[in-house]
Parts: structure tokens; C-alpha cells; sequence
């Protein structure tokens, strides 16, 4: 199965994404920062990255503007716990906003296992299409 790295500041989303991806026979690997992902990222080769957008230190689209200068083609899928809301005078969607930044596929947390699943099956089956605004689609539309 596929090699897929984890930086995620919440240890209960790690274990929950970790879990999920094990048992579906997947090499896991977890970073609680941006920092300590990417020297991760350096020293091995991942076929998939789960970013969380919002960490201390270096948050993930930082985290994956320095993945994207060394693996352009890698499929990350980025994951958030801030609300998704259409008020014009919120916050911005920083999901959406990643999914333009070179993301191939997004998840609100908390998200279902099928969806987790379904982003990691369509990521590793898609390789290197074009983004998508789909939460559990990669490159298919």
C-alpha cells in the first residue's frame, strides 16, 4: 500500500487518522508541527501528506508551500477543524484556499472514516490530476 505522512498538532487526530489508515493496510507516519513534518518529508518518501491547516509554528499551507518546492506532484490532502461558513464577514475558507494552493483534496473535521477513506483511494488512484473543491474527491470530478 501506499507510504503517507500525518502533520497534525491534535494527537486525537492522529490516532483517528492513523488507525483508519493502518487498517486499511497503509505505512503511517505522524509529526505534531509543519517543522517537524517537513524534516520528516526530507528524509523518506511519502506517497501522500495530510496537512492540518491550522498549527502552531509553521502551519500547513506554509508546510505545504516547502513540500510543493521539493515534490511538486505529491497528493496532499489538507484537513481543518474551523467552521466552513458562508457569512461574507467570517474567516476565509482556508480549505478551499489550499485546494487553490496545490491541494488535491480537503476534509472538515470531524470527518467520516468512508470519506478519509475515499480521499485516500481517489489520491492515490488519481496520481497527478488537477485539484478539486470535493472534501472527498481527488482529481475526479
Amino acid at each position: 500500500m501506499a507510504n503517507i505522512l500525518i502533520v497534525d498538532d491534535d494527537p486525537a487526530v492522529q490516532i483517528t487518522i492513523r488507525l483508519l489508515l493502518e487498517r486499511a493496510g497503509h505505512r503511517v507516519t505522524v509529526a505534531n508541527d509543519g517543522r517537524a513534518g517537513l524534516a520528516l518529508f526530507e528524509t523518506d518518501q511519502f506517497d501522500l501528506l495530510f496537512l492540518d491547516i491550522y498549527m502552531p509554528g509553521m502551519d500547513g499551507l506554509e508546510t505545504m508551500r516547502h513540500v510543493r518546492a521539493q515534490r511538486p506532484t505529491i497528493p496532499i490532502i489538507v484537513i481543518s477543524g474551523r467552521s466552513v461558513t458562508p457569512d461574507a464577514y467570517a474567516e476565509p475558507d482556508f480549505l478551499k484556499m489550499a485546494t487553490k494552493l496545490g491541494a488535491v483534496a480537503s476534509l472538515q473535521k470531524p470527518f467520516r472514516a468512508d470519506a478519509l477513506l475515499a480521499a485516500v483511494d481517489g489520491c492515490l488512484g488519481a496520481g497527478k490530476n488537477a485539484p478539486v473543491d470535493s472534501n472527498i474527491g481527488c482529481g475526479r470530478q
